[in-house]
């Protein structure tokens, strides 16, 4: 079973100042893969809050999904917060989102997202816009379940049948 926590970080979201429209779309694409929302939170743009919520969340879920804060603006510190936290990063995920989102825009030159394991849990980095986070869930979305199987343990035979 998947449960995941969705984090998003955002100054004006976390004040009510803004929409947290990426969190819905995230939410929306999580039933794809059946997993379960197990927790949902706005936080502001500050590195040891983001890490600390990352790590608390492990302990209820074992996939973190952030929305916001992968840019190059001075507030955007979720990928260093990120890797406080991970013991193992996993840079194909965020490389194939960059890859393809590059295909739409060049902006997508400009994420720093970032993806890793903290225990048994993967924490991934999406971009704070609902559409970019779709395009990029889209990419990664079906290699979730086997990461998470993997992370458990479950180690047969990955070639693929």
């Amino acid at each position: 079973m998947i449960k995941a926590a969705i984090l998003t970080i955002s100054d004006k979201g976390s004040r009510g100042e803004r929409e947290d429209k990426s969190g819905q779309v995230i939410r929306e694409k999580l039933g794809e893969i059946q997993a379960e929302v197990v927790a949902y939170e706005v936080i502001p743009d500050e590195r040891v809050l983001i890490a600390q919520r990352l790590k608390g969340l492990t302990e209820v879920a074992n996939l973190l999904l952030t929305t916001g804060g992968t840019g190059v603006s001075p507030r955007d510190v979720t990928p260093e917060a990120t890797r406080d936290v991970i013991e193992k990063e996993l840079p194909g995920f965020a490389e194939a989102m960059r890859a393809e989102s590059f295909k739409i825009t060049p902006r997508a030159l400009g994420s720093r997202a970032i993806s890793g394991i903290h225990r048994e849990s993967l924490i991934i980095n999406l971009p704070g816009s609902p559409k970019a986070v779709a395009e990029c869930l889209d990419v990664v979305l079906m290699a979730i379940p086997h990461v998470l199987e993997l992370l458990k343990g479950n180690v047969e035979d990955c070639a693929r049948k």
